[in-house]
């Protein structure tokens, strides 16, 4: 029964973290791609222009950012 408090206090901290995120976010999703492109391509990942958008994406998704513009 522990074990799934933890889990549930977890869950209600990210649910809390994820909302905060997305509420104090200083820029918009398409501002916040744009940025993780270029942070992408500035560590040298090369990719065609279609999978850096897709991870750039999937990173925003991942952190909670938003939908796509």
């Amino acid at each position: 029964m522990k074990a799934v408090n933890y889990f549930l206090a977890f869950l209600g901290g990210a649910a809390v973290g994820a909302a905060c995120g997305i509420l104090f976010a200083p820029d918009k999703g398409s501002e916040t791609r744009a940025k993780i492109i270029e942070n992408l391509k500035a560590r040298g990942l090369k990719m065609s222009k279609k999978e850096m958008e897709d991870l750039a994406n999937d990173i925003a998704e991942d952190l909670g950012i938003g939908a796509t513009e």
